[in-house]
């Protein structure tokens, strides 16, 4: 529970109605207390970190000026949104954030009313209010609709293609650009140095506001000056292009200025049509390690808030990392490879590659439909493009993998994080299904590495294949295999038998031959490590099913369409009928926890899978499982 010594103001805020019983002038007061109680209750459990300090400020006027609930407010991405969970009734919880059965990372429909929509993705929050704009205004509900968007998520098409049409049909809505240089990393792009000129040109644009207010508009010297105007917008201020796509642009404002806030958005609030409230914050407010290394504290672990988070010694390596070196070492002996990336260059492993060989790396911004057509582009003229993305956010760009890479055949190598399940950050980021809709793709090799050696070794035989392959590896360390120096690559299509075994066989799928490994020992059963999702290895299969009774299929991915059912397509493409028991991700969403607590919920824990082996066939099984 929170001290009411400590925050005086905030212990006493359990909703934002609480909040705008305030006097305006205490509103300073809370954000400074929201700030400290932010970095406590972080530092404890970890989370989301940086995002949310730079908007205190903000969260604070919004609330306290806008009728949330009733009054819509929408978040894009959500790495912000603890804040706003604190002054929304979730104060006493927020420390169990990311936790089995604690508070959702992002914001949550199902959690709160004050979560208008749910995210975890970036560059939805235009689209999404201005689709609750249209409906509120279509039905005479005139209530406010706010998406307060950083300029990172800026960068992606969606933001711009709901701006399009905002522009012109124009709804009472209001976009907040929340401007702090980052998105995970710094920001790149034109979009990016756009808002430092505009930023720079903050003189000019306070004096054209001063002027506008001055001179009457329908005066002879009001026409003039507003026809003077437009030119001299043109060719000193940026925000011309948020102008010209139908939206009053209002700023820059210092978003840390707590009148300034409070002014603006109230002369913004009432006015017609769309309106653009360009704000510039600081990642990491108020918390000067994370000021100081905005990367750093995006998210962290649990830290000592005097001591700050403390980095790790060395210990297993993560897939993560094995694809890093991979990158560098075969960019050294291939001058074709080229590394792509959509803003994840620290969680995909890229650092190294960007310093080492900067011409041939591209962080596109958060615009993955753009980094693989961008891949297929440089395929055409003989690159060997590698496109580093997370499986969930390769779904954004499942178009372009079918219609620009794959019906193309072109040489594009997709290097697939966080397959499979990832845990804490819950079902956004979870890569639930990038087998099943890999695995359906003509021309694509899809690939599963069990260990860390293997997944290596795996892309370097997608990298030397010619044509559209994917590898897709588990976030954080494997087993611990010892990762070979070379460069060698596996014969495409040929699974690895592990173990020989009677009557039943285990056919595992990527991360999941570890505990596949334990049940087939227990079970006296054959154990094969697939390690191809497509093309499978028919032959064996064939084999396996003459010399067994039954398989097992087992896999971090849904079992809708997923690796499994494509052993099954296979057997019945040949006319075999075999009992299988697939064991994969159920048909549901999964909620966010550690890794083990979520393979615990989809049954994928040693214990519930051996249940279900014994259930499915206990006349198949050998009596050295009794003891289960």
């Amino acid at each position: 529970m929170i001290d009411p010594a400590r925050y005086p103001h905030l212990s006493r805020i359990d909703s934002p109605a609480c909040l705008r019983e305030l006097p305006e002038q205490e509103l300073q007061a809370v954000a400074d207390e929201l700030r400290a109680y932010l970095i406590e209750s972080v530092a404890s459990s970890g989370g989301h970190f940086g995002a949310g300090l730079g908007v205190v400020e903000l969260t604070v006027a919004l609330h306290y000026l806008y009728d949330t609930p009733g009054d819509r407010l929408v978040w894009d991405v959500g790495h912000q949104c603890y804040p706003h969970k604190i002054l929304t009734g979730r104060r006493d919880r927020i420390t169990t954030i990311k936790k089995k059965d604690g508070l959702a990372p992002f914001p949550r429909r199902e959690e709160s009313e004050y979560d208008t929509f749910g995210v975890g993705h970036s560059s939805t929050s235009i689209s999404a209010a201005l689709g609750m704009a249209l409906a509120r205004q279509r039905r005479g509900d005139m209530r406010k609709v706010v998406a307060v968007i950083g300029d990172g998520a800026m960068t992606a098409g969606m933001a711009f293609e709901a701006m399009n049409h905002a522009g012109d049909v124009e709804p009472d809505m209001l976009v907040i650009l929340n401007d702090n240089g980052m998105s995970i990393s710094e920001n790149v792009g034109a979009l990016t140095k756009m808002l430092a000129r505009l930023l720079a040109s903050r003189t000019l644009n306070s004096w054209r506001e001063r002027a506008k207010r001055a001179i009457p508009r329908q005066s002879l010297m009001g026409r003039f000056f507003k026809r003077w105007e437009e030119h001299a917008k043109g060719m000193f201020m940026p925000s011309t292009l948020f102008e010209e796509l139908g939206f009053h642009y209002t700023g820059p404002i210092d978003g840390h200025n707590m009148d300034a806030l409070v002014t603006a958005l109230r002369t913004v609030r009432n006015l017609p049509g769309p309106q653009l409230l360009h704000v510039i914050t600081t990642k990491g407010k108020g918390y000067a390690p994370a000021e100081d290394a905005q990367i750093d504290y995006h998210a962290v672990g649990p830290f000592d808030p005097q001591a700050g988070v403390v980095k790790k010694g060395a210990g297993k390596i993560t897939y993560t990392q094995v694809f890093g070196d991979w990158l560098c070492d075969m960019a050294a002996v291939d001058p074709s490879l080229y590394g792509i990336t959509p803003a994840m260059r620290e969680g995909s492993g890229l650092v190294r590659f960007s310093r080492e060989y900067p011409d041939r790396y591209f962080d596109v911004a958060i615009a993955e439909q753009h980094a693989v057509t961008l891949a297929a582009g440089l395929a055409c003229e003989g690159a060997k493009p590698v496109v580093a993305i997370y499986s969930t956010f390769l779904q954004r760009a499942y178009d372009q993998a079918i219609h620009d890479v794959a019906l193309q055949n072109l040489d594009v190598l997709f290097a697939i994080d966080r397959g499979g399940v990832v845990g804490p950050d819950g079902a956004t980021h979870a890569g639930s299904f990038d087998l099943s809709y890999l695995r359906c793709i003509p021309n694509m090799v899809v690939m599963a590495p069990a260990d860390e050696n293997e997944c290596r070794a795996m892309l370097s035989t997608g990298f030397g294949h010619p044509g559209p392959a994917a590898v897709r590896y588990p976030r954080g360390t494997g087993p611990g295999v010892t990762v070979h120096s070379g460069l060698e690559s596996l014969p495409i299509g040929k699974a690895e038998i592990r173990r020989r075994g009677h009557q039943l066989a285990l056919l595992s799928f990527g991360a999941m031959l570890a505990p596949a490994a334990e049940l087939a020992a227990e079970l006296d059963a054959s154990l094969v490590n697939m390690r191809f999702v497509k093309p499978l290895d028919e032959e064996l299969l064939l084999e396996l099913a003459a010399t067994h009774e039954a398989f097992v299929t087992l896999e971090d991915n849904a079992v809708a369409g997923g690796a499994g059912a494509g052993v099954a397509e296979c057997l019945s493409a040949h006319g075999v009928t075999l009992p299988i028991l697939h064991l994969g991700l159920p048909d549901a969403f999964l909620d966010h926890g550690s890794r083990d607590e979520v393979l615990a919920m989809a049954g994928l824990d040693l214990p519930t899978m051996r249940r279900a082996i014994l259930a499915r066939f206990p006349r198949r099984t050998r009596s050295n499982a009794a003891h289960a």
